[in-house]
C-alpha cells in the first residue's frame, strides 16, 4: 500500500501502529522509500511512541491529546501530530509543543466547514490536519478552508482495490488526488 501511494507521488506516508509489524514496516518502508518521510500513526501511548521512534519514524500522529506523548517526541525532536477537536484541546497541543495539530474526527463536527470556522485568532495560525472523513472528494475543501495538509485512508485504499492486491489503481487513485491539491 506504501509502494502504491509513494508510486502515486505521495510522499508523507504514515504507517499505523495498529498494523501488523508496523515497527518492521517503518524501517522497511524508510529503506524502500527513502525520497519519502515515513511515520507512524495511531499511537496511544509514550511506549508505542518510544518504539515508533527506535524504528526510524520521522512524524509521529496520535488520535487524542497527550502532554507526556508530546514532550517525549518534542524532547527527541520528532515531528508529533496529536489528535485533537475543540479549540481548547487545539491551543493545548500547540502550546505543548505539537508541530501541527490533527483536527480528528473532522467530519462528526462539519467537515470543512468546521475547518473553516477555525480560522479566528489564534486559532488560525495553527497548522491544522483534518482526518477522519477526508476523501478524493472533499480533500480539495478542506485545504480552501484553512488546512496546511489532508490524512485520509478508507477512500484512498478501497477494500476491494487491497484484497485484489490491485496496486496500479492505488497508485492511479493517489496520483489523481496530488494533480488535483497540487492545481
Amino acid at each position: 500500500m506504501a509502494l502504491a501511494v509513494a508510486d502515486g507521488g505521495m510522499r508523507l506516508i504514515e504507517i499505523t501502529w495498529n498494523s501488523e509489524a508496523a515497527a518492521e514496516l517503518i524501517e522497511q518502508m524508510r529503506s524502500l522509500l527513502p525520497h519519502c518521510l515515513i511515520g507512524a500513526g495511531t499511537l496511544l501511548n509514550v511506549q508505542q511512541l518510544q518504539v515508533a521512534i527506535a524504528s526510524g519514524a520521522q512524524f509521529l500522529f496520535t488520535p487524542h491529546l497527550d502532554l507526556d506523548m508530546i514532550r517525549t517526541a518534542t524532547e527527541r525532536n520528532v515531528p508529533i501530530i496529536p489528535g485533537a477537536l475543540t479549540p481548547t484541546e487545539i491551543l493545548t497541543a500547540w502550546s505543548q509543543g505539537a508541530s501541527c495539530v490533527k483536527v480528528f474526527p473532522v467530519q462528526a463536527v462539519g467537515g470543512a466547514t468546521y475547518i473553516r470556522n477555525l480560522q479566528f485568532e489564534p486559532v488560525k495560525q495553527i497548522p491544522l490536519i483534518p482526518t477522519g472523513g477526508v476523501t478524493l472528494e472533499n480533500a480539495e475543501s478542506f485545504l480552501q478552508a484553512g488546512a496546511v495538509a489532508v490524512a485520509l485512508s478508507t477512500d484512498l485504499f478501497p477494500q476491494d482495490l487491497v484484497t485484489a492486491e490491485n496496486w496500479p489503481a492505488i497508485a492511479q487513485r493517489a496520483e489523481s488526488l496530488m494533480v488535483k491539491l497540487q492545481n
